[in-house]
């Protein structure tokens, strides 16, 4: 069933959005005459990789600098890449990778091979499922530029700051998964794009209906101050990352 949604959401989202997704590309590619769509290796179910689609936001061949996480002034990022970036238009080429099978329209968002290396054996279980679009993390911390911004090192900051919050809803989903669930959260992540502070308080609802832990909820209220955290199966907070 699940499967199914899939194939036809991604297919009518694609059908709806295809004049927009076009110009979307010609203003990418007019900016310096180079493909306007940017192929990245990511891992997927099982530890398999598979190439993610995005509309191309940074200048060519960024990844070079190893640097993954990136932050709300990133230099490498084009002029029409900040306003692609900021209302998530580079996410739409992945209802591709849908359609394709190698993502689902809702589950823990695709990580580079950097960092899942670095996860826990508890993280290890968010690969037991396809990758998504959205889920409770997205939303929740579809801010993660901001919040890594200003610091020496975004890479650690996004390990210390973001990783921790973002891979304990990303299990909690895996636990409570079905269809219910994806189509709210779809329809929050739809909701965000009007009202950030309304998609977190339905959110936390959610996760207070579905028998989450008190914590978990004031994580995803993001009413509180982000600090340096250990990832889950960790007692050790992220000071270092293998490149």
């Amino acid at each position: 069933m699940k499967r199914l949604i899939d194939i036809i959401l991604s297919l009518t989202g694609l059908f709806l959005l295809h004049p927009f997704i076009f110009i979307c590309l010609f203003c990418v590619w007019i900016h310096d005459f180079k493909s306007p769509l940017y192929i990245s290796k990511r891992i997927g179910i099982g530890g398999r990789v598979f190439n993610m689609i995005k509309i191309r936001t940074m200048i060519i061949n960024a990844e070079h600098t190893k640097v993954d996480s990136t932050v709300i002034n990133d230099s490498r990022i084009t002029p029409i890449g900040f306003f692609i970036r900021k209302y998530k238009i580079d996410e739409i080429m992945q209802l591709i990778n849908i359609l394709k099978g190698d993502m689902s329209l809702v589950g823990p968002r695709p990580n580079v091979k950097r960092e899942t290396d670095l996860y826990t054996s508890m993280e290890k279980k968010l690969l037991s499922i396809k990758p998504g679009l959205t889920d409770f993390a997205s939303i929740v911390f579809s801010d993660e530029g901001n919040i890594i911004s200003n610091t020496y090192d975004p890479n650690i900051a996004y390990n210390q700051l973001v990783r921790p919050g973002k891979s304990i809803l990303g299990l909690f989903y895996v636990d409570k998964k079905n269809i219910f669930v994806d189509i709210l959260l779809i329809l929050i992540t739809l909701i965000s794009f009007l009202s950030r502070r309304l998609s977190l308080d339905l959110v936390v609802l959610l996760l207070k209906r579905l028998g989450s832990s008190k914590d978990l909820q004031v994580i995803a209220s993001r009413k509180t101050k982000l600090v340096p955290s250990p990832p889950p199966g960790s007692d050790e907070i992220v000071t270092n990352r293998s490149i």
